[in-house]
């Protein structure tokens, strides 16, 4: 078992910034994934981005290309989404997960999930 532990959500005005953090218990195996996925009030859970821990590569949902970036420390499992330029439309419990595939950017595909933290963003 895989626990996840997001914090860094609150109130922002537009146009400002927050950085989320999630904690992971331990990694899921050699080639997991950890991502950020979003769900705004009505909406369904949608990718936001993803760090495969094997390579290092980095994934984006295009809506958050240039403003968000994720980025991991592996020695204590820990990765971070910083946002930057947030929009009203940016509003939405943030959750954390972890996958035990490579690169993955399906809701499906994830194993672990974390409780979420509220982002808000006013105009």
């Amino acid at each position: 078992q895989v626990q996840l532990v997001e914090s860094g959500g609150g109130l922002v005005q537009a146009g400002g910034s927050l950085r989320l953090s999630c904690a992971a218990s331990r990694h899921t195996g050699s080639r997991d994934t950890m991502g950020w996925f979003r769900q705004a009030p009505g909406k369904e859970r949608v990718f936001v981005a993803a760090l495969s821990w094997y390579d290092g590569r980095t994934y984006y949902a295009d809506s958050v290309k240039g403003r968000f970036t994720i980025s991991g420390d592996n020695a204590d499992n820990t990765v971070y989404l910083k946002m930057n330029s947030l929009a009203p439309e940016d509003t939405a419990i943030y959750y954390c997960a972890a996958s035990s595939r490579l690169g993955v950017r399906m809701v499906n595909d994830y194993n672990y999930w974390g409780q979420g933290t509220q982002v808000t963003v006013s105009s």
